[in-house]
């Protein structure tokens, strides 16, 4: 019987010091290594790649935020600010562009709701661009699967210059260049689809402006 308690009791404590060791080393040990290496090697990446303006965080190159004016009184949404390049559309969240809420709507191509809602905004869009119906590309109407997209294609950048520029007094030239020095190309150069990150361009709008 004291054997077995002994036992017992000596098996506890090597469990109980493996416990201790592997808690010290995985729980704290790594994880300090892990953020000094990240901090250390890939800081701007490490803190989700925000951008600042003059020192002040105004967003993350990562994810899609919305350009909008002031909520008008009487009004449940805000009308998109014809000074900025706008996002694609987002339905994370009530209001969209909400990282604790990222996702599609779950609507299928041909679900009327949906082709509804892209109807109306590819009115919306061409109305507020003063382009044609026809000249309003896919992502100017779709939201992507996370609501969180960053970029658009360059042909939604472009047709919104004419209209930047005017509410700017800037020259369409000078808008057509800031498009063109933001515009990605494919990764690798044959992956995926140029794109120009919204954020970057309205920096750079900012600057060119004044």
């Amino acid at each position: 019987m004291n054997n077995s308690v002994r036992n017992t009791a000596r098996l506890t404590w090597a469990a109980l010091r493996a416990l201790l060791v592997l808690t010290v080393v995985t729980g704290v040990i790594y994880p300090l290594a892990v953020w000094a290496v990240a901090q250390t090697a890939f800081h701007n990446q490490a803190n989700g790649d925000q951008v600042k303006v003059n020192g002040k965080v105004v967003g993350s190159v990562l994810l899609g935020q919305d350009f909008n004016l002031p909520l008008q009184k009487g009004r449940t949404t805000p009308d998109p600010d014809p000074k900025w390049f706008q996002p694609r559309p987002s339905v994370a969240g009530t209001n969209g562009y909400d990282p604790t809420a990222s996702g599609a709507s779950n609507l299928g191509p041909t679900n009327p709701a949906l082709v509804k809602t892209i109807e109306q905004r590819r009115a919306q869009v061409a109305a507020f661009n003063g382009v044609s119906p026809s000249a309003v590309p896919v992502d100017a109407v779709t939201a992507s699967g996370s609501g969180l997209d960053p970029d658009i294609s360059p042909q939604y950048a472009q047709i919104q210059v004419d209209r930047v520029a005017k509410a700017r007094h800037l020259p369409v030239a000078e808008v057509e260049k800031l498009v063109q020095e933001q515009t990605h190309g494919r990764e690798l150069g044959i992956l995926g689809n140029p794109t120009v990150n919204v954020l970057e361009l309205n920096i750079s709008l900012q600057k060119l402006a004044g």
